[in-house]
């Protein structure tokens, strides 16, 4: 039996980032994964930090929207037909979440813990090379609808204190000489910023250990016990735990080891793909949104990240060729690539998404012992270190930076 004081289940940047917070505040942290670290989501993201985006999955007129592609399987969107009474239940949530009103309180937390995470990640970078680059962020569109949705996006923000202006393609184009002239127009934010992501877990897991943490990866949690509402023992392949406090980071997977205590975590995995590029015939300079296709750019040092697509599965990681052609369709559609396009890693991932596209970060009302920090949709790593502040800030009982109300794991 090997006893500790804090027990993080999961090692992607959301379980990185809360042991960050709590080991800098005198706890003890050990971290486990059933993988290696940053492997999981936190692997093939685009690699952004753009408070920009602080949207929620839900929207206004989504609905609508979302049938139509229903029932194109190329789609930006795509939910996988299943008789399913837990799909049926997160939809329910899902549509009743898709107002004016709960859209702006989603928006107005998602901001916040992604301005606090940009923060943390500027000064990780003082300390830490993981590409940390803030060249902003193009939101570029060839449609009226389009560049609607991107001005509608830009005045959301500026009322949450993010700043960007409105561009005309002549103005894109001198910014972004490697886009087609094809657009009709877009928007650009300056602050924000990006990184390699699985740079930026490993940097920030160093960060932990040299504090005093402890990571144990290739580490499966297979049982827990659990007696008069408090978690007992964990079971894992490398040994029993016995921990003051569990915090579940497992993102998707954290619905199936929730199930082991009869708790519900309305979790569906929103599969995306990520796509490592290798001969573009001219790299872009900045990160970009191709806002139809809803495909993200992202500049690295001798290649670019291509990613997009969300697909909501219950834990099916199965790679679709007919999605991924669609994403290179797609962004062939704004660029000039070469026929023969080299690809150099195909990547696909669950990325763990609430009814209402807010995270569930706080404690269980079922076991005293046991908190959340699960859920982050598309902006895990966007927002995990503000999120971990938060997680840190309710764990010691201080007052929370941000209004913890909408993020509460029992509001399902």
């Amino acid at each position: 039996m090997k006893k500790v004081d804090i027990l993080v289940l999961g090692a992607g940047i959301v379980g990185t980032s809360v042991a960050h917070a709590l080991q800098k505040k005198g706890r003890h942290v050990t971290v486990l994964d059933k993988g290696a670290i940053g492997y999981g989501c936190s692997y093939g993201n685009a690699g952004w930090v753009t408070p920009c985006f602080a949207m929620p999955l839900p929207q206004p007129g989504m609905f609508w929207k979302s049938l139509g592609w229903l029932l194109d399987p190329e789609s930006p969107l795509y939910i996988k037909p299943e008789f399913s009474t837990q799909l049926a239940k997160w939809l329910m949530y899902f549509t009743k979440s898709m107002t004016h009103k709960k859209m702006n309180q989603s928006i107005e937390v998602l901001a916040e813990i992604s301005k606090e995470s940009l923060k943390i990640y500027q000064e990780l970078s003082q300390k830490h090379d993981f590409s940390f680059q803030q060249k902003g962020l193009l939101m570029v569109t060839q449609t009226n609808e389009g560049y609607k949705a991107a001005v509608e996006e830009l005045e959301l923000m500026a009322l949450r204190g993010i700043t960007g202006k409105k561009l005309t393609p002549d103005e894109i184009y001198k910014m972004e000489p490697s886009i087609k002239k094809n657009l009709l127009g877009g928007v650009y934010f300056p602050n924000e910023a990006h990184v390699e992501p699985l740079a930026a877990v490993e940097k920030m897991s160093q960060e932990v250990q040299n504090l005093g943490g402890t990571f144990l990866p290739f580490t499966e949690v297979f049982q827990i016990e659990a007696h008069k509402g408090d978690i007992k023992k964990i079971h894992t392949t490398r040994g029993v735990f016995e921990a003051n406090l569990v915090v579940i980071a497992m993102g998707t997977w954290s619905q199936l080891l929730a199930r082991q205590l009869n708790l519900s975590i309305p979790v569906m995995g929103g599969k995306g793909y990520s796509l490592i590029v290798k001969n573009f015939k001219n790299i872009p300079l900045h990160p970009m949104m191709l806002i139809e296709k809803k495909i993200a750019i992202t500049p690295r040092k001798d290649s670019v990240r291509v990613a997009g697509t969300l697909e909501l599965v219950r834990n099916d990681e199965s790679i679709s060729p007919r999605r991924v052609q669609a994403i290179i369709k797609g962004t062939q559609q704004f660029f000039d690539l070469p026929l023969d396009l080299d690809i150099q890693e195909t990547w696909r991932g669950l990325r763990p998404c609430t009814p209402d596209g807010v995270p569930m970060i706080g404690f269980s009302n079922r076991y005293k012992n046991l908190f959340y920090c699960t859920g982050h949709q598309m902006l895990g790593l966007q927002s995990a270190p503000g999120s971990a502040r938060l997680a840190e800030e309710l764990i010691s009982g201080t007052t929370p930076y941000v209004n913890p109300s909408p993020f509460n794991p029992n509001r399902f």
